[in-house]
């Protein structure tokens, strides 16, 4: 996320060789102010992001788990769709253990989705199919999924009527983790 800012710049008009190249100054300075305004707020947005990301890859690295490395993908798509960045990773762990164990019929299905039917091109694909859905944003499952708490989600992505205790399953795979709001910026100065 990049910040622009548009100042107003005084130019004349420099004359070389018969090439007008005020706009070439303009563009150029307009550029480079734009880069410099990156606000703090966007890079403390970027740290949690990656320090997010790093959290999930570590555990499915830990774990020895196929999809590490789609950590910045869960957490961007959680944070596009309102849902807490460790759902995603959470589900797909108890689902497939993190990719291990896929669905059988179909391709790239780590989070068991429409009971695994339903398979998708790349595991980014299906990434961003469940965080839309989980996150109330389709219209076809919105009922189900939109303006509810995590543990309504999962009650209703697998009901405790099929499956008793899985909406504390999944919170307690996402509490192992991370915390939630507990995202510390590493001390690099030592």
């Amino acid at each position: 996320m990049h910040s622009l800012v548009l100042l107003p710049v005084m130019s004349m008009s420099i004359t070389l060789g018969g090439i007008h190249n005020t706009g070439i100054i303009q563009t150029v300075l307009a550029q480079k102010v734009n880069i410099e305004a990156q606000s703090d707020a966007d890079i403390a947005l970027q740290k949690a992001q990656r320090i997010k990301a790093d959290a999930v890859d570590a555990y499915f690295k830990s774990k020895d788990m196929p999809l590490e490395g789609t950590g910045m993908k869960m957490v961007l798509e959680a944070e596009k769709n309102g849902l807490d960045w460790r759902l995603l990773p959470a589900i797909a762990i108890r689902e497939s253990t993190g990719g291990k164990h896929d669905c059988e019929k179909v391709k790239n299905n780590a989070f068991g989705w429409g009971s695994c039917k339903i398979g998708f091109k790349s595991n980014e694909e299906a990434i961003e199919v469940v965080a839309w859905n989980l996150g109330g944003n389709n219209p076809n499952t919105e009922r189900h999924y939109d303006n509810k708490t995590t543990k309504q989600i999962l009650r209703a992505y697998n009901p405790p009527s099929i499956v008793p205790h899985y909406a504390q399953q999944v919170m307690a795979i996402m509490d192992a983790i991370g915390k939630a709001d507990e995202i510390t910026i590493p001390n690099t100065t030592v």
